[in-house]
């Protein structure tokens, strides 16, 4: 996977690949449609930012990249890619518990604050990881 050539896109699945954390300088695409929103990226090696419809949705420092993300159901998946472990953030439901599992490992349960934010952390070495994230 490693980055995404045209920092979003669309995948055949219905999902969401975004990121390119090799990029010296910010980067950023705006008004992309996507299953009927509009999402906005930002990457470059130390964020990468998405938001939806104006809304947060994800955050990570340092930059990444992430293939294959999906949100039904209550959870998100997705596939995350950088070179040195990188702190996520992700913007879900206010006050809501939620199972976190992170390389097929299980994190345990984290709630999200008054802003519906959840940060976790995640150890990247090149190779992507897993992450699912679903409500409790």
């Amino acid at each position: 996977m490693s980055t995404v050539s045209e920092l979003i896109r669309s995948e055949a699945d219905g999902s969401l690949s975004f990121g390119d954390y090799t990029l010296g300088a910010k980067a950023k695409l705006d008004n992309f449609d996507h299953a009927g929103a509009k999402y906005k990226v930002k990457t470059f090696r130390e964020i990468t930012k998405l938001e939806k419809d104006g809304m947060f949705a994800y955050e990570s420092v340092p930059g990444t990249a992430v293939a294959n993300m999906k949100s039904e159901d209550g959870a998100v998946r997705f596939s995350v890619e950088g070179p040195e472990d990188a702190e996520i953030t992700l913007g879900l439901e206010e006050e809501t518990a939620y199972e976190v599992s992170i390389g097929g490992s299980e994190a345990g349960t984290m709630t999200t604050n008054l802003g519906g934010k959840l940060t976790i952390s995640v150890e990247l070495n090149g190779e992507p990881v897993a992450v699912e994230i679903k409500k409790a």
